[in-house]
């Protein structure tokens, strides 16, 4: 399996973290050399392992916000 290369552009934040250090994260990650993606999965305290995860472009994460603060009252969760 080829190596993938990524470089870690921009950190936005943490969303959350596991009791063994892990934290789910918004990152703004370039993939292979390519334009960086908003990016969010899990990552090693030390960001050298990471879980599977879901990439965005700008358009897609705007529209993920969209459709976030668009959501009905009891769509949500509290």
């Amino acid at each position: 399996m080829a190596d993938i290369k990524y470089e870690i552009v921009k950190e936005l934040g943490v969303i959350s973290e596991t009791s063994r250090g892990w934290t789910k994260e918004l990152n703004l990650i370039s993939w292979n050399d390519n334009p960086p993606k908003y990016d969010i999965r899990d990552w090693s305290p030390d960001h050298t392992r990471m879980g599977k995860g879901a990439g965005l472009t700008e358009e897609e994460m705007i529209k993920l916000v969209e459709l976030f603060n668009a959501r009905d009252e009891e769509d949500s969760f509290e």
